[in-house]
């Protein structure tokens, strides 16, 4: 995924107004969203061919997929319809719930995106011991796209030595929990922003600000 100025912005806000405000501020700056379940179940999914028909974005779907496979079959195919052109899943289901995932996004020619660790400090407690096996079955999947944390620039070093320099990661965690973006990108392809920008009380320049 090409993504303008390796920034994505994760729009968690809780309406539809809300998230159009920001967009127009920033929309400029950036050509890829992240909407997780804050605003798709506030909205809707009709939220995510909206935002993609009023600004051109590119849609990422964050919504840590974490059934069985049937069931992740559903959800992935319900995400893709509504436009999204990519959605995240978690590995710790193991390679049958994600390869449901995987096969769907084949076959609607979009993206999946492998969550290996989460960037809050709760992650290390239980889903850090299990991350470089998550991303080493990713690629024995033949998945490309990761997800790591900016939070730990050592941990996204292990995962990107697992995945490859070919490997396509973005990372959650820049910003308010404490994350460096310069430091981040020295590993990962793209950082995600979130609280940071539609938190602010000019979006643009929180936007600007960051990227330089």
């Amino acid at each position: 995924m090409n993504i303008k100025n390796n920034l994505i912005l994760a729009l968690d806000v809780g309406s539809e107004d809300e998230a159009i405000n920001i967009c127009e501020k920033i929309s400029d700056d950036i050509d890829t969203i992240k909407i997780g379940y804050p605003l798709a179940l506030a909205e809707g999914l009709e939220i995510i061919q909206k935002l993609k028909d009023k600004f051109g974005f590119k849609v990422i779907c964050d919504f840590k997929v974490a059934d069985i496979d049937a069931t992740n079959d559903k959800i992935c195919k319900e995400t893709f319809k509504a436009g999204a052109d990519a959605i995240i899943c978690h590995g710790f289901v193991g390679p049958d719930s994600v390869q449901a995932c995987l096969d769907v996004a084949n076959e609607f020619g979009k993206e999946l995106f492998l969550l290996t660790e989460m960037s809050h400090p709760g992650a290390k407690k239980f889903l850090q011991a299990a991350a470089d096996e998550i991303a080493k079955m990713g690629v024995e999947m033949g998945i490309t796209n990761y997800v790591a944390p900016a939070t730990r620039l050592d941990r996204l070093q292990d995962i990107r030595n697992i995945v490859g320099d070919d490997a396509y990661i973005i990372s959650p965690g820049v910003g308010k929990q404490g994350g460096d973006a310069k430091k981040t990108l020295e590993i990962s392809n793209a950082i995600i922003v979130g609280r940071s920008i539609y938190e602010s009380d000019n979006p643009k320049l929180a936007c600007e600000n960051l990227l330089k």
